[in-house]
């Protein structure tokens, strides 16, 4: 059985970035011109500041150095976060995204954007927002009618202490 390229990154890097107590989210390698870059997401429960990713950045690249993952060629090594408008696709990015407004592509060919109001293993409790000044509804929605979610960047979203003020 073959393994890919990214299958054995990850069995390398995993064990560091969680050690460094993050979530190792993604790995990919691209080729831009002559160049490879290896793009490594990371994330966690409270998030990743600039100096945990500078700081798992240096123990990736330390750890790549000695080891023979990437080849001979040059390649870049770049460590991040998932950014704003993340997919959720696993349980814990669900949980996460508690309180934010994400878009559903649902199974039935619908979409829906609502406030996650709380994750279970079933499924998702939702605050739905109301439309032409009607009250906001909640819905439930089972993990199985998900096809897709993608969080919504909020640029004028009231403060939660605001609203209970």
């Amino acid at each position: 059985m073959s393994t890919t390229q990214s299958e054995r990154l990850r069995e390398l890097l995993e064990p560091l970035v969680i050690s460094q107590g993050l979530d190792l989210e993604e790995i990919a390698v691209d080729s831009v011109g002559r160049k490879r870059v290896l793009r490594v997401v990371v994330d966690s429960d409270t998030g990743a500041d600039l100096d945990r990713i500078a700081d798992v950045s240096r123990v990736l690249s330390a750890r790549l150095d000695e080891s023979d993952a990437m080849g001979e060629g040059e390649y870049t090594l770049e460590v991040g976060t998932p950014g704003a408008e993340r997919l959720l696709r696993e349980h814990r990015h669900y949980v996460r995204a508690t309180g934010r407004l994400v878009k559903f592509q649902l199974a039935e060919g619908d979409e829906l954007v609502a406030r996650i109001l709380g994750v279970d293993d079933e499924g998702l409790d939702l605050e739905v927002p109301g439309v032409k000044g009607r009250k906001a509804t909640t819905r439930r929605l089972g993990f199985q009618d998900v096809v897709k979610a993608r969080v919504q960047v909020e640029f004028n979203r009231k403060d939660q202490k605001e609203e209970g003020a």
